[in-house]
């Protein structure tokens, strides 16, 4: 064991937990209102939104898979630059807009917007249901990120005594999530995104000194994991790959319930723009993170003796973990681990918490009681935050890793399938809820039948066009699918004068004006 890491980690963990239940105090607000406990009052305004989106979107998983990625396939992994760039002038032109609604009606969720938007109800627990079910894998893979790292300290993480600093970190986690909020991960997403910032910086710095430079990290890299295989005349092989993942988790991305819930947190609608104007530079500390796979490889660490059992273990998921322990102190180590661990913690949070709101106000609120009082819909999602972090956790530690990494990638599948009715409906009412409906349903059963058809292992499907192989992400894909039915059953309902849903929402609520 590495008793000195372990202590700066636990040091580290132990600050944090104390951070989240002092949260609760900070911009005080009545903790018994669901607006208050699971937006923060809709307060946050450019410099916290920035740290909580940040730490949102840029979470352990991502510390460890991307260069994972990197490491294993090698440029394909670079994919996570571009669909990150693509995301922010999207971001910064769509949703304003829809936090400007959400705070004239106090929607919560994406899912109150469409149930308002198109009067359907059954269309809204669609969309909830389709975040809660795509959030919940994402929830267990932070999980992989504080499993790699306690495994890297000397911990062993097989069996119930290994499982038990999981357990341990999350019933933290849960407890000063279920006091304090949205709050507590806001508050704490500062500690983590800079203690990630000074961790890669060092990175950057210190591993190519250490190796003779980029130059020689670069030559010490396979030319084929260098570069995209080059299309042919029969198929466009890695680049239609890369250009469709690439648009298709930038459509993705900012769809998942944590990420509404983090920008329907914020104070104004300038809040969110400045943040896409700056988040780029998010994806700027992406790219050096993405380079320490290159590094991993060019060290040859999968190779030495003292890691080959780590990463049989963890696979490529060891690669950075590798690289810390092999070229930094012990202290450091210790920092760059807590960075990953915290990393961890903050998304899940947000995560949860997004959920939990989500079967609260469009599942519990909606079907089973819905003349529940303000207190009464925030203890039902602390009580369903609580089952949903439990839930994750017993997922990671019930079942193989592969199930979780299989579910994630059908989750990118199915939340991209609710960019018709979240995103066109801001702009919209010509698709009827009955075409979006079927549409949407359409889309997930596409999406998933190519997935199942790869067997899980791959979201990459290959159609044929004009003689030509396609390769291109399956949740694109299944997106055409269900934009053409949506709009095809649209065209239908009208022309046959069928009664549409009533619209509650209106014309001047678009009008993004309301600032505070």
């Amino acid at each position: 064991m590495n008793i000195t890491a372990t202590v700066v980690f636990i040091l580290f963990f132990v600050g944090v937990t104390i951070l989240g239940f002092f949260a609760a105090n900070w911009r005080k607000g009545d903790l018994a209102h669901l607006d208050e406990w699971g937006l923060g009052g809709r307060r946050f305004g450019t410099f916290v939104t920035w740290f909580l989106l940040g730490g949102d979107l840029y979470t352990a998983y991502t510390f460890i898979a991307v260069p994972a990625l990197v490491f294993g396939a090698g440029a394909t992994g670079f994919f996570a630059l571009p669909y990150t760039i693509l995301i922010y002038p999207f971001a910064f032109v769509v949703f304003p807009k829809l936090w400007a609604i959400a705070k004239r009606h106090r929607y919560v969720t994406s899912a109150d917007f469409v149930n308002a938007r198109y009067g359907s109800r059954m269309l809204a627990l669609a969309i909830a249901v389709t975040g809660i079910v795509a959030t919940m894998p994402y929830i267990a893979l932070q999980l992989v990120g504080i499993e790699v790292v306690i495994g890297a300290l000397g911990f062993n993480t097989t069996g119930f005594v290994g499982d038990l600093p999981l357990i341990i970190a999350f019933a933290i986690l849960a407890a000063y999530t279920y006091t304090s909020g949205l709050r507590a991960p806001a508050m704490i997403a500062v500690v983590k995104d800079v203690l990630i910032y000074i961790t890669i910086g060092a990175a950057i710095i210190v591993i190519p000194a250490q190796m003779g430079g980029f130059g020689h990290i670069f030559g010490a890299v396979p030319p084929a994991k260098l570069l995209l295989k080059s299309p042919d005349a029969a198929s466009l092989n890695g680049y239609s790959a890369y250009a469709t993942l690439a648009v298709g988790s930038a459509l993705a991305l900012f769809l998942y319930p944590h990420s509404i819930t983090a920008i329907l947190s914020s104070s104004s609608g300038n809040s969110i723009r400045r943040n896409m104007a700056m988040l780029p530079a998010y994806s700027f500390v992406l790219g050096l993170l993405a380079l320490l796979g290159f590094m991993a490889l060019a060290s040859g660490v999968q190779n030495m003796p003292e890691f080959v059992p780590y990463f049989k273990a963890f696979g490529s998921s060891f690669a950075v973990p590798a690289l810390f322990l092999h070229f930094f102190p012990s202290w450091f180590v210790g920092v760059a681990f807590a960075a990953i661990g915290i990393g961890a913690l903050v998304p899940a949070a947000i995560m949860s918490i997004a959920a939990s709101n989500l079967y609260t106000r469009n599942v519990h609120k909606e079907f089973i009681n819905p003349r529940m009082t303000p207190a009464q819909e925030t203890n039902v999602a602390k009580f369903v935050s609580l089952i949903v972090k439990v839930g994750a956790v017993a997922f990671i530690i019930g079942l193989p890793l592969k199930y979780a990494i299989q579910l994630q990638l059908l989750g990118g599948i199915w939340i991209i399938q609710t960019v018709p009715a979240i995103v066109l409906g801001l702009y919209t009412r010509k698709l009827d809820y009955r075409g979006l409906l079927l549409g949407w349903a359409a889309g997930i059963a596409t999406g998933t039948s190519m997935a199942i058809s790869l067997k899980l292992e791959s979201s990459i499907f290959v159609i044929h066009l004009f003689g030509m192989a396609v390769p291109g992400y399956a949740a694109l894909w299944s997106l055409v699918v269900n934009l053409a039915v949506a709009v095809v059953v649209s065209v239908l309902v009208h022309v046959f004068g069928m009664q549409l849903g009533e619209d509650r929402t209106r014309p001047e609520d678009y009008l993004d004006v309301l600032e505070s």
